[in-house]
């Protein structure tokens, strides 16, 4: 069997172009008013809860002040990236990689099995764990496909002034637009924050073959047959 599969693959790659181009588009559009508002509106210094700092043209597309082409960039990406989720969840839901991969147990929410695992982290053993990833990989996992990802796209699409009158409750259940505007900003964050983990980690445990497998698949190692395996509650 692959390490990981063909659908994995393809969007892991569309997706780390997406949000590159989405985080670097969306810094030159902070520049254009860098205040954060809670509710439906807000503009005055006062009324704000963060001021950003200004993002300098390296971090930036384009690499010059340009609101224009800023919002043209993010909201060309934004299509492929919304679009590549849904396929992702699809294809996670179809082939059962959600749930035989991602699914935590309740054993793996004890907190001795927390500790051990962070010990192992701290050790840099990622290999532990029965499955093919350990109870801080599904949990990191989860939050990036279930909920950073997911509410990228919909305070995005609450931000939009056409949606307003098509879906008033989408910007209604997020507090109003400003804070669809503020959201959108902290889970923005949020995914850089992952993806700063993400490549931390993959360097520490060998970088080559991480990547090799995420362009080929990789194999997926056998359980030894000399080693007793639990299979619905049972040891055979």
């Amino acid at each position: 069997m692959k390490k990981h599969t063909l659908s994995t693959r393809i969007w892991h790659w569309l997706n780390l172009v997406c949000v590159a181009i989405l985080f670097m588009s969306g810094l030159n559009i902070s520049n254009g008013h860098r205040r954060l508002y809670w509710g439906d509106w807000g503009f005055a210094p006062e009324h704000a809860w963060l001021e950003v700092p200004r993002f300098p043209g390296w971090m930036t597309i384009p690499d010059y002040y340009s609101l224009a082409q800023a919002r043209d960039w993010h909201n060309l990406t934004a299509w492929p990236f919304a679009l590549g989720l849904l396929f992702m969840w699809g294809a996670m839901l179809a082939n059962r990689h959600f749930k035989r991969d991602l699914v935590t147990s309740r054993e793996e929410w004890r907190w001795s099995a927390i500790k051990d695992d962070v010990i192992e982290h701290l050790k840099l053993n990622f290999e532990h764990g029965d499955g093919k990833y350990n109870f801080l990989q599904k949990l990191a996992y989860g939050l990036v496909l279930g909920v950073f990802l997911p509410m990228m796209v919909f305070t995005g699409m609450a931000m939009s002034p056409g949606i307003e009158p098509a879906m008033p409750w989408l910007v209604d259940i997020l507090g109003g637009r400003q804070s669809a505007r503020s959201l959108h900003f902290i889970f923005a964050f949020l995914t850089f924050g992952f993806f700063v983990v993400h490549i931390a980690l993959v360097l520490l445990s060998g970088p080559a073959a991480q990547i090799y497998d995420m362009i080929t698949g990789g194999v997926l190692d056998e359980p030894d047959p000399e080693t007793p395996q639990e299979s619905e509650g049972e040891t055979t």
